[in-house]
């Protein structure tokens, strides 16, 4: 993977430029003000100033730009660097939002393995409050999903972190959440027509 073409700023992610010109609006200085008023009609000051700026709005972008891989919520390009700290294969098909919830279960699941470990990391992935069943006897346990309805659109993805961290013996389930009848009943016979039956199993 590169990281630059030669050009100050410009980064590359898939082959493709990281920075276009609507990414770096708003990063561009105006050095016209920075100068005596006499300055203002002469257009080789201008011409000169107008040079400087835009190398600086690169700079400017690119400065902002790596601080933000610094952190997995605002990573783009950076992710790969963040996935090869944590030993997880880069997959640049998958979206960003995705890429950032393996290693955020990643960073969640370093260390022994608990309770409270796993609603950690089932919660990176579900966005939403998770609680954790254990069965001892049975040598499993379950994750319920709470604070989502539905099943979480990356669960290839949980199952993976939680095969990753659970103890070989103990084997797991998933529990899922889902609208009571009685709060369906509150939609008109109207709305109800608009949604589908998965709209209507996750309506809120």
């Amino acid at each position: 993977m590169s990281y630059g073409t030669g050009q100050y700023g410009t980064f590359l992610y898939s082959g493709q430029p990281g920075a276009t010109s609507d990414d770096i609006q708003g990063y561009r200085p105006d050095l016209m003000s920075y100068l005596p008023r006499y300055y203002i009609k002469s257009n080789i000051m201008r011409a000169i100033q107008n040079a400087n700026e835009e190398q600086l709005e690169k700079l400017n972008y690119a400065i902002d730009d790596l601080r933000r891989q610094m952190f997995v919520d605002t990573a783009t390009w950076g992710l790969d660097l963040w996935e090869m700290e944590y030993g997880i294969s880069t997959d640049r098909s998958r979206s960003y939002e995705r890429r950032r919830e393996v290693i955020k279960a990643k960073m969640r699941g370093a260390g022994t393995t608990t309770k409270e470990m796993v609603k950690s990391v089932a919660a990176a992935f579900s966005g939403g409050e998770v609680d954790v069943h254990e069965h001892p006897r049975e040598y499993r346990f379950e994750i319920q999903f709470i604070g989502v309805r539905g099943i979480p659109p990356n669960m290839s993805g949980l199952i993976d972190a939680i095969d990753n961290i659970k103890p070989a013996h103990l084997a797991y389930s998933f529990k899922y959440t889902y609208t009571w009848w009685d709060k369906i009943s509150e939609l008109t016979w109207g709305d109800a027509q608009t949604m589908t039956w998965n709209d209507l199993r996750v309506y809120e």
